[in-house]
Formats: structure tokens, sequence, C-alpha cells
């Protein structure tokens, strides 16, 4: 089976805040060819590297913001998210856990950091995905899927030497927790020290990695520190993972969607007029209320 060689290790960018609860480096899209097609359908994803918040009795976050087109994931690796949209979806993912928001045909959606969290300072780490819809399922039903660490299905590997926890997709036989609209798989290998394994996905879906925590080598030859980003090439199928020390490794890789892509702000959509429609719709308050 063919291997799936290394395009590039992206270092990451200067950090940036969003609202002032989010010091994200942003890797989708980024300055590498790493525009919203090239990982279709995963068109942004934002990393908040570990960074440390001190204690506030206010919290931060991002207030009250539109969405329409898209997905939104967020994986909660340290701290803790509270999060509200106009659909009556929110909660609070903390450490392990899963946001998975479909904003679809339009939300109102806020995210901040837990109370408790905010008032205790400490270690925030996270990451947020926008993935894309296909042009028929844009203006579906918004929904929301809470996925809790603990339901996450497990691939336990030999030896004791770690895991792989299956968002969504498939890996060896073991299902993924969150429903998609297109083939994505999104996993999280963690791994001890020295472990070593495989993935193979089909040739031309978009793949990548992000070192989460400690370092890797890919296919024997090409090494990735923390929070460095890996691209593969759209050839082979097959590659490895090695723990050069316990790390933390997301996995992404799906299929890509194959239609135009129209984009402003918060709004993902296929044409320039859909985007109108979208400000309009918003303009108009037929994304629902949600207070600030």
């Amino acid at each position: 089976m063919a291997t799936k060689k290394i395009e590039v290790v992206i270092p990451p960018r200067e950090p940036h805040f969003v609202g002032d609860g989010f010091r994200v480096h942003n890797f989708i899209p980024s300055a590498y060819r790493l525009d919203m097609q090239r990982m279709s359908p995963f068109i942004m994803l934002d990393y908040n590297s570990k960074f440390y918040f001190p204690p506030t009795d206010t919290p931060r976050g991002v207030g009250v913001h539109p969405h329409r087109g898209f997905e939104t994931v967020t994986i909660a690796y340290k701290g803790k998210v509270a999060h509200h949209d106009s659909s009556g979806g929110g909660g609070v993912i903390g450490e392990g856990d899963v946001q998975w928001m479909t904003a679809a045909s339009g939300v109102l959606h806020k995210e901040y950091h837990e109370e408790n969290f905010s008032k205790q300072g400490g270690d925030f780490q996270m990451v947020q995905l926008w993935i894309n819809l296909p042009a028929k399922d844009k203006m579906s039903k918004p929904k929301y899927q809470a996925i809790q660490n603990k339901s996450i299905n497990r691939f336990h590997l030999e030896n004791k030497n770690g895991e792989i926890e299956v968002i969504s997709g498939e890996y060896k036989g073991i299902k993924g927790a969150a429903s998609t609209f297109t083939p994505v798989n999104m996993l999280n290998a963690k791994m001890n020290k020295g472990a070593k394994t495989d993935f193979n996905f089909p040739a031309n879906y978009n793949t990548a990695l992000l070192v989460i925590e400690g370092s890797i080598l890919v296919n024997e030859a090409g090494q990735a520190p923390t929070d460095h980003f890996v691209l593969f090439e759209n050839q082979g199928e097959n590659f490895t993972v090695e723990a050069l020390e316990n790390a933390v490794v997301l996995i992404l890789s799906a299929e890509p969607i194959h239609e135009p892509i129209a984009a402003q702000g918060p709004f993902v959509m296929n044409t320039k007029a859909e985007i109108i429609q979208a400000i309009n719709d918003f303009n108009l308050g037929k994304f629902g209320f949600l207070e600030d």
C-alpha cells in the first residue's frame, strides 16, 4: 500500500486574540497554500495552544455572533468553555469533550470561559474547526451534538501504549461518536513515548495532523514538534506516527467537497448572492435571538 507522504510541516503563526478569551494560531486558511479548498471540508482551524489565563470574575470569551453554511467543532484539551446558540443548543465542555454545532441555515452563537474556570484561572488549550457543508445541506435545520469524552469510542494500542479517540469517522473498525454530512475522520491519538501506529485514508482525502502535546516522527522520517501542523500530499493511503515523547495528536482526514466557496466573515456559502442573502437575513433577525 502506497505511503501518504508529508507535503510540509508548518510552524505556528503569530497568535492573535478572538474576542478576549481565545489566543489562537490560525492554520487554515494560512499562507502556505492552505486556502479553504486545499483542506476542504476543513475550511478553518484555529488553535489555542496551551496558555495560562489568570483568575477573573468576568468570564473571557466571544460575544454573540452569527454563523451560516457550515459546522463549528470545538475540542477541549485544557480548561472549560460554556456556550449557547439561538437554536437552543448549549452547555459546558471540559477536558476531552467536543462541541459539534451545525449552524447550517443560521444561528447566533456565543462562547466564553466557564464561570468557575474563569474565577480559578488556569491553562487553556482548545482547537476550533469550521467544517463546510455541501450545497444541498447548507440551509438545513441547525443542530447540536454534545460529545462528552466518556462517550467517545476508543481503539486501544498494544501494550497499553495509548489510545485513539474516534470523534468522527472510523479507525480500525471503531466508529466515531459524531454524525457528519460528508465523510470526516477526526481522531485524537494519545500515545506514550515510543508508541507507534498506522493510519489509512483514501488518497484523495485531504489529510493533516496537529501536534497538541509532545513530538512525533511521521513515516519514520519527518519530525514534527509541539504545536506544528503536518499537511500530507494527496497521494498514497498509509502513514505511520511514532511518539518521540508522550504525545497528543489531532488527526484530520476528509473527503473534499468539490463545490465553489463564497465566504465572508461568519458566512460560508457557494455564491456571492447567497452571502448577500445571509447578511440580509441576519439583519432582519432571521437567525433568532440570543442575549449577549
